[in-house]
């Protein structure tokens, strides 16, 4: 189902040792390798699979797959609530997440005298490429663990995270009442229910979506353009392209044109990956049906990504 690991290994990642153009099939102009040679090996993403159908809901993470993805990944929050004097206070924390996403943090033996059974906010964002930061913000009640079977469980759970044993008099939760979900600064956020939220899912490719992009940014940037001149309806030439972040059900690309703007699109994957080799045969797939388009060997087969998110100029 998945492409071969030594194609992986030297489309994504810089070698070890020098090698000849040839050993890269999948990116090598025409001149240099025939035609004939750069058939793949995959049944994930083959190039006879639709790519992108204009329209579909479903084509990135719902907003309390967002949020869950935001807070596995994150550890440090802004935790505010009501002072004893009912003034507003916001203070730092770090935190961990439960199997359902409820936030558990660690206090201080100076913070003993937190109201507790209080409701509260815990804010907490994720920065994407630094182009992009996806946002959080859970609203709910700060106590204590229902019981010491909970308590040891969440004890146990800090300690994998961080790495340190803590009184376990000062472990509280926030208990989720509901989630608002924002894809990034100065946006309309989503509020997710509480039910929502605990029943989503983290998002499988999180651990190393990170990886993937930058290594694509550095190594492929001639992929990234084909990507948004052959599976994007664009009306202007690309100036700067840039890969934000990836996920199970596609992936983001800001693109820049100094006569129409700043525009963040989104183009979906052939199929759902669920780990990371997933994502890098559909990559592969994508690029050598994309290259194959460009060069007139084939017809686009697919429906070009219509949407494009323009958003206030920040740079690339």
């Amino acid at each position: 189902m998945l492409l071969q690991t030594q194609s992986l290994t030297l489309h994504f990642l810089p070698p070890l040792i020098p090698f000849k153009p040839i050993a890269k099939p999948q990116f090598i102009p025409c001149k240099q390798i025939p035609f004939r040679k750069l058939a793949l090996k995959c049944s994930v993403s083959t190039v006879s699979c639709p790519t992108t159908h204009v329209g579909i809901s479903n084509d990135k993470p719902f907003p309390a797959e967002a949020s869950r993805t935001i807070m596995e990944l994150s550890s440090i929050g802004t935790l505010s609530m009501l002072t004893s004097e009912g003034c507003p206070l916001g203070v730092g924390v770090r935190f961990a997440v439960d199997d359902e996403g409820t936030p558990v943090l660690c206090f201080s033996d100076s913070c003993k005298e937190l109201s507790v059974d209080k409701e509260s906010s815990l804010h907490v964002q994720l920065n994407q490429c630094g182009l992009r930061t996806p946002q959080c913000t859970i609203q709910g009640v700060l106590g204590k663990p229902k019981d010491r079977m909970i308590s040891k469980r969440l004890l146990s759970m800090w300690k994998r995270r961080f790495g340190e044993d803590v009184n376990e008099e000062l472990i509280y939760v926030v208990a989720v009442e509901r989630v608002l979900q924002m894809e990034d600064f100065a946006e309309d956020g989503i509020w997710v229910s509480s039910s929502d939220y605990r029943n989503a899912s983290p998002d499988p490719l999180r651990h190393f979506a990170e990886k993937i992009v930058n290594e694509i940014n550095l190594n492929n940037m001639e992929d990234v353009y084909r990507f948004c001149n052959i599976y994007v309806d664009l009306d202007f030439q690309v100036l700067e392209a840039k890969m934000i972040w990836v996920d199970r059900l596609g992936f983001d690309v800001r693109i820049s044109c100094p006569q129409k703007g700043l525009f963040d699109v989104r183009i979906p994957f052939p199929t759902e990956v669920t780990d990371e080799k997933g994502a890098k045969s559909s990559f592969n797939c994508m690029s050598q049906q994309a290259w194959e388009v460009e060069k007139n060997y084939q017809s686009p087969n697919f429906k070009k990504v219509k949407h494009l998110k323009q958003i206030p100029y920040r740079g690339l």
